[in-house]
């Protein structure tokens, strides 16, 4: 199956400045992620047929286009099972339909299979498929992954236990290409998520050792947790080290209810 990738930009907090619409297939194609009109992508689609329209998860800088192009093509709008109200708020559109994990969404040139990738986003999903630059089955991942940095999964929506899970679990699938939302096609995907997970796991004993040295807020634990000048990012900052204290709490690793680190 094609895969052509079309970078967008759009207003959002990914340094690129940009987020990738994705087009599978030629013929009755899938549209994933149409997160502006531009005449790049007009000049795309006008030499297709679109038959479905998705996105990987409802964040404002992937779903911009949604109802341009499912009106323009008059394809059919498909949206997380359960997440309908939500999908419609998004995009000002109602789906026509629902997929679940496993769903397969059929163009003429073979089949997009949704794999469940949340943790992002509580409703984000990936999409497999047969990819002719490779001769395998690749991953279209949505902001799951990137090939340098890291990805912000920040609550209240973000939710860190899912979110390395599904770096575990298309670690184990072993792909040998993903194509992302922001920055480049990834061509390393078990060292990507193998670093994505390093990378979670040192934030998260900074995190932790925060507040076991005894801060207690999470302005507080975020000053110890981070390195770095946070200027301009500082509230996706907290929010991540929030996402963090949930998980930990979790997992019985920290108290996330005043007695040692207090939710604000």
């Amino acid at each position: 199956m094609d895969c052509t990738r079309v970078p967008l930009t759009v207003p959002t907090r990914a340094p690129t400045g940009k987020t990738a619409a994705y087009c599978l297939g030629t013929d009755e194609a899938l549209l994933v992620d149409p997160a502006a009109v531009t005449d790049d992508l007009d000049a795309l689609l006008a030499d297709r047929t679109v038959a479905h329209v998705a996105v990987t998860h409802h964040h404002p800088d992937h779903v911009g286009a949604v109802e341009h192009y499912a009106s323009a093509h008059d394809a059919t709008v498909w949206c997380r099972y359960g997440r309908g109200d939500e999908f419609e708020a998004a995009t000002g559109v109602v789906p026509d339909r629902t997929f679940v994990d496993g769903t397969t969404i059929p163009t003429g040139d073979g089949d997009a299979t949704v794999v469940d990738l949340p943790g992002h986003a509580p409703e984000h999903v990936g999409f497999r498929f047969p990819d002719d630059t490779t001769g395998t089955d690749a991953y279209l991942v949505g902001d799951l992954a990137v090939a340098a940095g890291s990805v912000v999964v920040g609550a209240p929506e973000g939710d860190m236990r899912a979110y390395v899970s599904s770096l575990r679990r298309l670690w184990a699938r072993n792909p040998d290409t993903l194509y992302p939302a922001h920055g480049p096609v990834i061509a390393d995907p078990r060292e990507t998520c193998a670093r994505l997970i390093t990378h979670r796991r040192d934030r998260e004993g900074r995190v932790r050792d925060a507040v076991h040295d005894g801060a207690r807020t999470v302005a507080e634990i975020t000053d110890a947790a981070y390195e770095k000048d946070l200027t301009g990012v500082r509230d996706l900052a907290e929010a991540t080290v929030v996402a963090h204290l949930e998980k930990l709490a979790v997992e019985g690793r920290v108290r996330w209810d005043g007695t040692e680190a207090t939710p604000s």
